[in-house]
């Protein structure tokens, strides 16, 4: 019993020696800015945080189609009617792009659209808050969607293969969004006094949501000095966020807006923006389902899912009949 003993613990010394061996390896194709692929070896941990990261942001894309998709008739001419039809088309793109590669990862896309309806699956808190007016539009291209691009031109150079390379064509995409709710802002801030009051408005109350798109800040986050170790991400969430105010508070000068922010102050020491705490309360709030709009947001979700049944089933019937063809 005695040797038998020490046998066992000699193999699992030698399996632990080889597990190390792999995260070893597997850590050094990582810094050597190899692209991990889908049929690669990869430690679960690695496996489970792309999944996690990469379905919440299907989910967002999807959730996001709501708030613009509600100014879809009301837009104030066929023109911007037609861009931002173009817009929200889009970002059903980005979900479909992303639910694929987040499948490479061995999760089945009806798992994931299961956790999304049951509210276990989060998605970006932005797309709680409501769109009242058409200024929003704007405030959403030009601050969400700018945020969207801070974050995720990094991901473009993401370690994992597939993620990385749906994120290509999404950042282009997202330029587009960027440049559209842009023009919407500068047209409303070149307007009347009115149409430029609706502008500012829309800043008001859309600019520090837009921060709190980045997540908690870089000693409350859970999860972000691992994804920088394993390359997932590339920069901090207070360093995203820090570059994106830096850019923005000059954009906003240049519409003549004001940022929403008594403390908002350039520091000539360090060449960035300083600001006001943002409410992490509010984000923490919104986060647990107790937003604005998260309850409207999840019933209509369910709602197109339950509505569109008959068009799965169909393509599932269909699909069912080619195969039994081809193998007649």
């Amino acid at each position: 019993m005695y040797t038998q003993g020490l046998d066992q613990a000699g193999k699992d010394k030698q399996l632990a020696s080889e597990a190390e061996d792999r995260l070893s390896a597997f850590q050094a194709r990582v810094d050597a800015e190899e692209k991990i692929e889908a049929k690669d070896w990869m430690p679960e941990a690695y496996r489970r945080t792309l999944v996690r990261q990469i379905s919440q942001h299907a989910h967002s894309e999807i959730i996001g189609m709501q708030p613009e998709g509600n100014w879809l008739t009301r837009a104030p001419s066929l023109k911007r009617k037609a861009i931002l039809l173009a817009k929200v088309q889009d970002e059903a793109g980005h979900g479909l792009y992303l639910y694929s590669a987040a499948e490479t990862l061995g999760v089945s896309r009806d798992q994931m659209v299961a956790d999304l309806l049951s509210g276990k699956a989060k998605y970006s808190s932005i797309f709680n808050y409501p769109t009242l007016s058409w200024a929003d539009i704007g405030a959403i291209g030009w601050l969400v969607d700018g945020a969207a691009i801070m974050n995720q031109i990094p991901l473009c150079r993401c370690s994992y293969g597939p993620y990385a390379r749906a994120m290509v064509r999404v950042c282009k995409e997202e330029s587009f969004h960027q440049r559209q709710g842009f023009d919407i802002m500068h047209a409303l801030c070149s307007g009347s006094d009115k149409q430029k009051a609706m502008a500012q408005d829309a800043l008001d109350r859309w600019w520090w949501p837009s921060l709190m798109m980045f997540g908690p800040n870089d000693s409350e986050s859970k999860h972000s000095a691992q994804s920088m170790a394993w390359k997932i991400k590339r920069f901090s969430n207070d360093e995203l966020r820090q570059k994106f105010v830096d850019v923005t508070v000059q954009q906003a000068d240049f519409l003549g807006l004001s940022i929403p922010d008594d403390d908002l102050q350039f520091d000539d020491t360090t060449g960035h923006y300083t600001f006001g705490e943002i409410d992490w309360q509010e984000f923490l709030d919104v986060i647990a389902g107790n937003g604005p709009c998260n309850r409207q947001r999840l019933e209509k979700r369910k709602q197109a899912h339950d509505d569109g049944a008959w068009v799965r089933e169909a393509a599932q019937e269909y699909a069912l009949k080619q195969a039994a063809r081809t193998a007649a």
